[in-house]
Parts: C-alpha cells; sequence; structure tokens
C-alpha cells in the first residue's frame, strides 16, 4: 500500500511538471543553424520558450556539418556546464547517452503519445537503453536534385533521372558555359554526394550491407569499385572553386542562375524560399539520380542533458514538448524545407516536395527502400563516419585517382574504426 502511495504521489508530481508552466528557467540551446533559411526556422523556438516565459540562450555555432559545434559541446560538457539541449544525431545520442550525461523524457514522451505520433525510426534513435532522452524535430530527405528549370530550357535537355541521364545532361550543360554541379568541397558535402551516388549503384539493400551493417567484402569489392568510379565522373562537372565552399553558397548558384543543378538535402528548400524563389518557376525537386525508389534520411534532434535546478529542469520539459507541438512542427518544417517528424501533421500547407518527400518517406519505409544517411551520422558511428569522411574526400580532391585502391582503403579505414 505505501509503495502505491508513493507512485500516486511521484504521478502526481509528474503531471505537474508537465502541467503548463509556472516556474520560468533558462534554455541555453547549442545548434549549426546560422543561414537564413535554418536561422529563421529556429527563431520559431526561441519565441515559442520565450512567450511561456523562459529565458533563451541561443548557443550556435556556425558549420553546416556540426563538426565544430561538437567540438564546443564536449569541452563545455567535460568541464560540468554543458547546455540544456544540444543537437546531436543518430549514434551520437548513443555516444553521450553512454557517457552518463543526458537526462531520460520518458514521462513526456509517455504522456504526449510518441509510441504513437512518431514512425519507427525516429523512437529507435531517440531511445539510449530504452530510455528517451531526445527529440526529433523533422525528417530530411537527403538524395534530393535540385534544378534551375530555366537553364535546362536554355541548353535543350531534361532534369536527370539516371546517372546516365545526369552525365548527359551536365555535358550539355558544360558546353553551354554554364556550371553543371554546384558542389562545396567540405568532408559532409563530398559524403553526400557520394552516398547518394552510392544508392543508384548499389541500391537500398546493399546500402545498408555497406555503410550500417559494415560488410567489409562488399565495401572491398566491385560494387564499391563502381561506385567510386561514377563518384569519380561527378567532378567533372563541378567548378574549379569547390573546395571548402558552404552548402548554402552552392544552393545560391543554382538560385541565381549560376549553376543548374545541387544534390544535396531538402534543407536547400529554405535557402530557394529566403531568396523569394518559387517552386517550379525558379527551382524543381526530384529524387537525385537512379534513387527514385529510395529515401535517405536525416532526422535532425536535439539531445538533452542533465541540469540543476527545478526552473532549468521545467524549461528543458516546455522546449521538448514544444519541439514536438503541432504548432510548432508545421511552421518549423515550413521553414526549414523538411517534413514534420509526427506523422500526423496535416500536410496542405506544405509544397509539393514536401508531399512528395512524405509520400516516399512512408512508401519506402514499407519497402525497404529508407536508409540512413552517412554524411549526416545516422547510419553509423562517429569514428566510422570520420574514417568514410577522409577517404571520400581525399578521394574526391586528388589529380588522379584509383577506384579499385579507393575501395580498399575504405574497407581499410573503416574495419581500423570498427
Amino acid at each position: 500500500m505505501k509503495l502505491k502511495q508513493i507512485g500516486c504521489a511521484v504521478s502526481l508530481a509528474v503531471a505537474g511538471m508537465l502541467s503548463a508552466s509556472t516556474q520560468a528557467g533558462e534554455v541555453e540551446v547549442l545548434h549549426w543553424w546560422t543561414s537564413g533559411g535554418e536561422a529563421r526556422s529556429v527563431s520559431l523556438l526561441k519565441q515559442k520558450m520565450e512567450a511561456q516565459g523562459h529565458q533563451w540562450k541561443d548557443f550556435a555555432i556556425a558549420g553546416g556539418g556540426g563538426d565544430s559545434a561538437m567540438t564546443v559541446l564536449k569541452t563545455r560538457a567535460v568541464s560540468g556546464n554543458p547546455p540544456s539541449a544540444a543537437q546531436i544525431k543518430g549514434h551520437e545520442i548513443q555516444e553521450w547517452g553512454r557517457l552518463g550525461f543526458l537526462t531520460d523524457l520518458n514521462v513526456l514522451a509517455e504522456a504526449d503519445h510518441w509510441q504513437t505520433i512518431l514512425p519507427t525510426v525516429a523512437r529507435d534513435i531517440m531511445q539510449y537503453d530504452g530510455n528517451y532522452v531526445a527529440v526529433p524535430v523533422n525528417i530530411h530527405r537527403v538524395n534530393w536534385l535540385w534544378a534551375n528549370p530555366k537553364i535546362f530550357a536554355k541548353v535543350g535537355v531534361s532534369v536527370p533521372t539516371t546517372l546516365d541521364d545526369f552525365f548527359t545532361a551536365a555535358e550539355a550543360i558544360k558546353q553551354a558555359g554554364y556550371i553543371p554541379l554546384a558542389h562545396g568541397g567540405q568532408p559532409w558535402q563530398n559524403v553526400t554526394l557520394f552516398e547518394t551516388v552510392a544508392l543508384a549503384v548499389l541500391g537500398p539493400q546493399d546500402y545498408q550491407r555497406a555503410f550500417v551493417d559494415l560488410d567489409l567484402s562488399l565495401i572491398a569489392g566491385p560494387k564499391m569499385v563502381e561506385v567510386f568510379t561514377q563518384f569519380r565522373r561527378f567532378r567533372d562537372y563541378v567548378d574549379t572553386d569547390y573546395r571548402g565552399r558552404d552548402w548554402n553558397d552552392a544552393t545560391n548558384m543554382v538560385s541565381h542562375g549560376d549553376a543548374a543543378m545541387q544534390i544535396m538535402g531538402d534543407w536547400v528548400k529554405g535557402e530557394f524560399v529566403a531568396d523569394g524563389k518559387v517552386l517550379g518557376r525558379d527551382y524543381v525537386c526530384v529524387p537525385a539520380p537512379g534513387t527514385a525508389n529510395a529515401f535517405t534520411y536525416n532526422i535532425d534532434s536535439f539531445a538533452f542533458f542533465k541540469r540543476s535546478g527545478e526552473d532549468n529542469k521545467q524549461a528543458q520539459y516546455d522546449l521538448a514538448r514544444a519541439i514536438l507541438d503541432k504548432s510548432f512542427q508545421t511552421p518549423f518544417n515550413l521553414s526549414k524545407g523538411s517534413i514534420p517528424v509526427r506523422m500526423d501533421i496535416d500536410l496542405t500547407p506544405f509544397d509539393q516536395c514536401a508531399k512528395d518527400a512524405m509520400s516516399a518517406f512512408k512508401q519506402t519505409a514499407a519497402t525497404g527502400g529508407l536508409v540512413p544517411s552517412v554524411s549526416h551520422g545516422i547510419a553509423t558511428t562517429s569514428y566510422v563516419q570520420g574514417a568514410i569522411f577522409d577517404v571520400v574526400s581525399q578521394f574526391f580532391n586528388a589529380k588522379t585517382a584509383d577506384p579499385v585502391k579507393a575501395a580498399d582503403k575504405l574497407a581499410r579505414a573503416i574495419k581500423a574504426a570498427m
């Protein structure tokens, strides 16, 4: 009876924590959303928290891949001063969970029915050792091709749907004096392109074997040699100033008519919108060549760190709840270019790219075509990801490169990082 009374008391206390906030706290949020469309999107979350009386401390670290942000976060966490929440994704959530830094959100997850509203892949990623320690914000499709239709009309070629189509169109565009492919030569962007080519060459099942199961025989074998061979061909259609270019600068090349295409996730749509461009007239979205029946996903999320002080803990609960609230999910994803992570959101306000993405997400989840992104830390550990970044970028940047040696080097690098 005493245990039952204690359980009831705990439940009532938790219910009080989850009710409308009466304690103003501080939420310091680390993220790397600093470009135009991204900054506008995260400001929506800031406004929502400030409307509840909490103090928002913006801990923004520039850098599209998040490497700089993670370096700063590690320093803060080790010194005993972590932020309230940090933009952490995929396997890195598990790594932080093992270190004991993260607080569990199980009570909130149960109260708000995360088991029902979130897709399986999102639920799995947000948990460590069976406990929710992070909250998903959205779902990005990585394997998109973005194209400037005006350039294609001038050149007289169609937007490509296969790898062969891509190279045919790219050659014609190059001869016409345009840059065929806008690309930023940062490691994570190189691997974004590489994994998309790999998906086209390998298909979803072998992609999974290579980058999730880490099948070294496949990685070192002839299929991966073909991936590197096709990947290298893309180098011929990138301008010479690609090294170090930020992804949003590459998007602006397409938006302003300097380049015809970009292979990148749907966060680029936020840049088109911020630039005043109109879907269908100024830019179009199609699945990356050869990947129409697959969906490479990247799920942005915030992991929550252990904090002292009831007011700060309440602020964390309010932040977690705000992220998944319908009133935030819709405007945030409209601004960010992604699709809602909640499966019960009305997509009427969303454009055709988003509607196509949601349809493809649900379809590939059922058919086996849904695969996690390597470049965005969803498919594998940060150690293996780092090894892939190094090998792929060295191969892409080299004056001469041997695909056979690259596949063997990739297998050896991944084995050493496992």
